[in-house]
């Protein structure tokens, strides 16, 4: 198994945005990266990753995850090429297939079936190779159907797991939480068809704190529509709760059980998660 690998979401803070991409990097994040979401206060992702690009030396770049049927192929091959050029080797390109109709419905595009978009997510990425030849960056693919699943056995060097989805039929926000089981399912189905070396973690929560359970289950409130028992709430394993060791135990756990070796955070926990980090390095 192997060593750990740490990345972290980075979104707009105070106007310093690229001072954060600056701080991640100071802190030994491994991988710096940027949501792909509609909305004031969100950043385009090809632009920002590559501003992140020329004030960064050592960190790798991705968008975690472009929403694929936001965009032209050729047009994303233009920008996916500039920004590799750019970050001079550091650049990942991290492509799901959309979950959120109604960022479809705020850009005025259309809301297609699953298959459909999974079906233009495989189209797109043949498109890419055929034109980046061997300008391809490394690729992440980031979902948890069973079709997704299947393309980024086919397709990716990385496959991304969140288990954080859309509640079907309920408001936008509206989630629901895959538990430790299903996880496992979700992992073991990509290892059966693939040797994928590197499988993603998306940490919904952490909590550095004496008391874990009163950490998540505050977290909890805070989340429409999610409904687990404190025993689910402590199994889940997008969430970390527990001193700085017990964290790095639960994460050692994860890489055994389910073979996470790349974990991502969200840029809120970026200070709380380096100790942690810290602690796992060269495990």
């Amino acid at each position: 198994m192997g060593s750990f690998r740490f990345g972290v979401s980075v979104r707009p803070h105070d106007g310093d945005w690229l001072g954060r991409c600056r701080r991640a990097e100071a802190l030994g994040y491994d991988v710096i990266a940027v949501a792909d979401h509609l909305g004031t206060g969100n950043l385009g992702p090809v632009p920002a990753l590559a501003a992140a690009a020329a004030v960064t030396e050592r960190a790798h770049l991705t968008p975690f995850v472009l929403n694929v049927p936001f965009y032209n192929a050729s047009l994303l091959a233009r920008d996916v090429h500039t920004v590799g050029e750019i970050a001079q080797g550091r650049f990942e390109l991290g492509v799901g297939a959309g979950h959120m109709k109604a960022e479809f419905d705020a850009a005025g595009l259309p809301w297609r079936p699953a298959r459909e978009r999974v079906a233009q997510l495989s189209d797109t990425l043949a498109q890419l190779r055929a034109e980046l030849g061997d300008a391809m960056p490394p690729l992440l693919v980031a979902g948890n159907s069973d079709a997704v699943l299947d393309l980024a056995a086919r397709e990716a060097d990385i496959v991304g797991f969140s288990g954080l989805r859309q509640r079907r039929g309920q408001p936008p926000g509206t989630f629901t939480l895959a538990g430790a089981d299903e996880l496992a399912e979700r992992t073991d189905r990509v290892r059966r068809r693939s040797d994928v070396a590197s499988f993603n973690l998306l940490v919904q929560h952490i909590a550095v704190t004496d008391e874990p359970a009163a950490a998540l289950a505050a977290w909890q409130d805070g989340v429409p529509g999610l409904e687990l028992s404190a025993a689910g709430l402590a199994a889940a394993p997008q969430l970390l709760a527990g001193t700085v060791d017990e964290i790095a135990e639960q994460l050692v756990g994860r890489r055994e059980w389910y073979g996470f070796t790349y974990v991502t955070v969200f840029e809120p926990a970026m200070e709380t998660f380096a100790p942690v980090m810290a602690a796992l390095r060269g495990c």
